[in-house]
C-alpha cells in the first residue's frame, strides 16, 4: 500500500475504532457486546494457535529445562556451599584442637620457667623489612607490649619484639641472620652467642675453643641485662654438629632449633621475668632408655665338665688319677701275694702227678 492521504486516514480511523472497541470492552464486563465476536474468533483462530503451539512446543520445553537447570544448578551451589562450611566446620575444629595443645604447651613452658606472657596469634609472616625472617602478631602497645621483649612458644625461643603498633607487633625470629643471642650449654655452662642462618641451623660460637661438645648437647638462652632482649633459661636449640677445635679463641657449633619457624601460631611475649634464672629446668625431659635384659650363663662347678653325670661331680682330675693309681698298686700287691701260694701248689702237683 501507498503512503497516501487516504491510507493515513484510513489507519486513524482503524486505530479510533480499536480503542472504541477496547472502552466498550472493559466497561461491558462479562456482558460484553464483543463477547460473541472474541468466542467467533477464538473458535477460529484456537486450532491455529494449538498448531502455532506445538511447533514451537520443543523450544518452550528447553528454554523452561533451562529455566529449571538454573533453579537446579542453584540448590547444588547451595548443597556445596553447605558441604564447603561443614568442611570448614571440621577443619576449623581440627585447628582448634591443635592451637589448644600448643597453647597447653606454651604454658607449661611458662610455668616452668616462671614467666609472665602475653598470649598472641601470628597474623602475618615477613613484614615490611624486606627478606628478613619476621612474623606480625596481634597484640600491641594496648596490651603492654614493648620494644625487646623475649617471644616463646611451647618448644622454645622465637624471636623478639623489634617493632610495636598500637594493636600489632613485629617480631624478629631467632633464625634471621641479624638475630643473635646469648647461650648457655645444659650442665656444663659453657657460654656462647647463637646466630640465625635462615633455613640452615643455628651457627653457636662458644667463647671456650677448648670445650667439650658433643651432638645432643642443649642450649638456653643466658639472658641480658635488665631481661631486655631475652631473658634467661628459655630452650634454644640441640647440637647436631660439632666443629673441630682449631686451636682458636672460640669453636663453631651447629644447633638445630626446637622452633618450627614456618608453622608459627600460637606464641607468647615475655611481658614478666622470672625472679630467680630457671637454669635447665625449662628444658624437655630427655626419654629414659628402654630397660636391658642381660641373660648371663652361670659356669659349671670346678671339675665339672659339660654333659659330666651327676655322680662325677666334685671329684678333680688328680684325685681321679691318685685313684686309679691307688687301685693299680693294690692289684699289684694282690697278685705278689698269690704267687708264693702257686709256687707251693707246683711240687705237691708234680708229685701227686708221679706214678
Amino acid at each position: 500500500m501507498r503512503d497516501t492521504r487516504e491510507s493515513r486516514l484510513l489507519l486513524v480511523l482503524l486505530i479510533a475504532i480499536a480503542f472504541a472497541l477496547i472502552t466498550v470492552d472493559i466497561r461491558g464486563g462479562q456482558e460484553s457486546p464483543v463477547d460473541g465476536a472474541r468466542q467467533a474468533a477464538a473458535a477460529v483462530f484456537g486450532p491455529v494457535e494449538n498448531g502455532v503451539a506445538s511447533a514451537v512446543d520443543p523450544i518452550g520445553n528447553a528454554i523452561g529445562a533451562v529455566r529449571d537447570s538454573g533453579e537446579r544448578h542453584n540448590r547444588i551451589a547451595a548443597l556445596e556451599q553447605e558441604n564447603a562450611a561443614l568442611k570448614a566446620k571440621l577443619g576449623s575444629d581440627d585447628r582448634n584442637r591443635n592451637r589448644l595443645r600448643e597453647l597447653d604447651a606454651m604454658l607449661k613452658t611458662a610455668g616452668a620457667g616462671q614467666y609472665g606472657i602475653k598470649g598472641a596469634e601470628v597474623i602475618a609472616i615477613g613484614a615490611a623489612q624486606g627478606f628478613s625472617w619476621t612474623v606480625t602478631i596481634d597484640v600491641g602497645a594496648r596490651d603492654g607490649i614493648r620494644r625487646d621483649m623475649t617471644v616463646l612458644n611451647g618448644s622454645g625461643l622465637v624471636g623478639r619484639v623489634t617493632t610495636v603498633g598500637p594493636s600489632t607487633s613485629t617480631v624478629l625470629l631467632a633464625n634471621d641472620p641479624d638475630f643473635t643471642v646469648g647461650t648457655r650449654m645444659e650442665k656444663t655452662d659453657e657460654l656462647g652467642f647463637a646466630t640465625g642462618q635462615g633455613d640452615r641451623p643455628l651457627l653457636v660460637q662458644l667463647l671456650n675453643g677448648k670445650a667439650k661438645v658433643k651432638p645432643g648437647d642443649r642450649l638456653v638462652t643466658f639472658g641480658s641485662q635488665a631481661d631486655k632482649p631475652f631473658v634467661p633459661g628459655v630452650p634454644v636449640g640441640e647440637v647436631v654438629r660439632v666443629d673441630p677445635a682449631g686451636g682458636g679463641l672460640t669453636r663453631n657449633i651447629y644447633v638445630r632449633p626446637y622452633v618450627g619457624f614456618t608453622k608459627l601460631d600460637i606464641v607468647g611475649v615475655v611481658v614478666q621475668a622470672p625472679r630467680s634464672d630457671p637454669r635447665d629446668m625449662v628444658l624437655p625431659q630427655k626419654p629414659k632408655p628402654a630397660p636391658t635384659v642381660t641373660v648371663t650363663v652361670t659356669p659349671p662347678p670346678d671339675g665339672q665338665q659339660a654333659g659330666q653325670k651327676p655322680d662325677q661331680q666334685g671329684v678333680k682330675p688328680q684325685d681321679q688319677a691318685q685313684g686309679r693309681a691307688q687301685d693299680q698298686a693294690q692289684g699289684q700287691a694282690q697278685d705278689q701275694a698269690q704267687q708264693p701260694d702257686q709256687q707251693n701248689q707246683q711240687p705237691q702237683d708234680q708229685g701227686e702227678a708221679t706214678p
